[in-house]
């Protein structure tokens, strides 16, 4: 069984909810829902599982697979059945003939004097496979299901179409509160995984915090062991769930599929986008772009300073299917004959330079958690900055707003190599780049994250522990 490190926050406000609900029993509209998302292979289904098992109540647990919308009432239906909410034995002489008619029984199983739960996970398949599905779950909550004790839990992977579900001009607007499932962060995959802060954002970046990966993650082993280890494993969770998520994201026909893949294999800018994608039509790249955005598994990046720029930079927003892309896919041949220790080869090769920049966005993060320490302001924004011929990159810039600063607070530089520290020449090559970035003054703040030190003194400088601390 998976650990539920660092979820701990989630299980309070599910029991917070479920607390609402057991104190208004006997109340006009003791109902409540919650709207959960997160990304695919997340943990949020398990999430759900746990805080039903500490619940220890009657529980409809319904998951949708994306069938025929008659197929998907009629399973529905069966969960419904075989739950134990229906202590009167009512749901097994009733076949409901649409979804309407599920919610309006289903509100008349469900006891009066006892709080229960009623789960639907994947509820987008749900949206695209029913017709008029949101409005028909808004008319049987706003009717039924609220003015019973239930906790309605919706839980989703597309997390567009979760975030737009609460969105003014949708049917269900403002009748749940929303519910955001992150990945394990570097404290929990530090605290899980028995590591110290550096491999702790190692691991981080290897498996994006996704709990299924961090579970066969051998306690106390190293990144290079486990990666051996996985590696040679064409089951581990590291090969196959990059692959599963692709699969129910994306047909294979699909374009953005294979947009994603030139994103991930490491080009950034659109015109290379658009060639290593097969050098489809703009009007097609933009398209898949947006898709992709709007799944939130693409992120478009401009540079932070006070002048406005269209210098847009694409990643792969989970840093898990970054490295898939870089290291995993390219090497499925070798994997699937058996030579993990040339995969694994390859991956010590390139590691180094995909790290450093991997680990930018998630420093960054860190550091948004962190401030103000030493003497560096707290910012409402940080970002970085680069240039189209990029003889200008900053790693860190902390603002007042973005991507269009009012004020610079500081500029930063990030370091992440094993054995070099942050050292004099890297402090005056960041005071060169601050003079030419839109907005700085000689007097900005100038500071260093580097995971093996700063050998400059009286710079403000931010090391793995430092950030690791950030999340706790």
């Amino acid at each position: 069984m998976i650990d539920f490190v660092g979820r701990d926050d989630e299980l309070s406000q599910l029991s917070w909810l479920f607390d609402q609900v057991r104190d208004a029993v006997g109340g006009r509209e003791p109902g409540q829902c919650v709207q959960m998302r997160g990304r695919r292979r997340i943990g949020k289904s398990s999430l759900v599982e746990e805080f039903l098992r500490r619940a220890d109540v009657p529980a409809v647990f319904f998951t949708a697979e994306r069938r025929s919308a008659e197929d998907e009432l009629g399973s529905f239906w069966r969960t419904v059945v075989d739950s134990g909410v229906d202590q009167r034995g009512l749901a097994s002489a009733i076949a409901p003939h649409d979804w309407s008619g599920a919610f309006q029984t289903l509100a008349l199983v469900l006891p009066d004097d006892q709080p229960t739960v009623v789960v639907i996970d994947e509820l987008p398949y749900l949206i695209d496979q029913v017709d008029a599905f949101e409005g028909i779950l808004q008319k049987a909550w706003d009717r039924e299901l609220s003015r019973k004790p239930v906790l309605l839990i919706l839980v989703g992977s597309d997390l567009g179409m979760m975030e737009a579900l609460n969105q003014y001009d949708r049917p269900f607007h403002q009748r749940g509160r929303e519910m955001v499932v992150g990945p394990l962060n570097p404290a929990d995959v530090a605290r899980m995984l028995e590591l110290d802060a550096a491999d702790a954002f190692d691991a981080t970046l290897v498996t994006g915090g996704l709990p299924l990966i961090c579970a066969e993650w051998e306690r106390g082993a190293t990144p290079w062991d486990y990666l051996e280890s996985a590696l040679s494993n064409p089951l581990s969770a590291l090969l196959v769930s990059a692959e599963r998520v692709l699969a129910a994201e994306f047909p294979p026909s699909l374009q953005a599929r294979h947009v994603l893949g030139a994103i991930g294999s490491g080009e950034r800018t659109f015109t290379n986008i658009a060639r290593a994608a097969g050098d489809i039509p703009q009007m097609s790249l933009n398209r898949a772009l947006d898709l992709l955005r709007s799944k939130r598994i693409v992120d478009a990046d401009l540079p932070l300073s006070n002048r406005p720029s269209k210098e847009r930079r694409y990643r792969v927003s989970d840093p898990y299917l970054q490295f898939w892309f870089t290291f995993i896919e390219p090497n499925l041949s070798l994997i699937e004959r058996r030579r993990p220790d040339l995969a694994l080869e390859r991956v010590r090769r390139h590691w180094t330079t995909w790290r450093g920049r991997a680990v930018e966005p998630l420093v960054r993060k860190s550091l948004a958690r962190l401030l103000p320490a030493q003497g560096i302001p707290a910012a409402a924004e940080v970002g970085a900055y680069w240039t189209r011929s990029n003889d200008v990159e900053i790693d860190i810039v902390g603002a007042d707003r973005g991507p269009v600063a009012t004020h610079i607070y500081f500029v930063g530089s990030i370091k992440w190599l094993d054995q070099r520290p942050f050292d004099l020449h890297d402090l005056g090559e960041l005071a060169l780049h601050r003079g030419r970035l839109p907005g700085a003054e000689e007097h900005t703040p100038l500071l260093a994250v580097s995971r093996s030190g700063v050998t400059v003194d009286g710079l403000a400088s931010f090391d793995p522990e430092d950030l690791v601390a950030a999340w706790t």
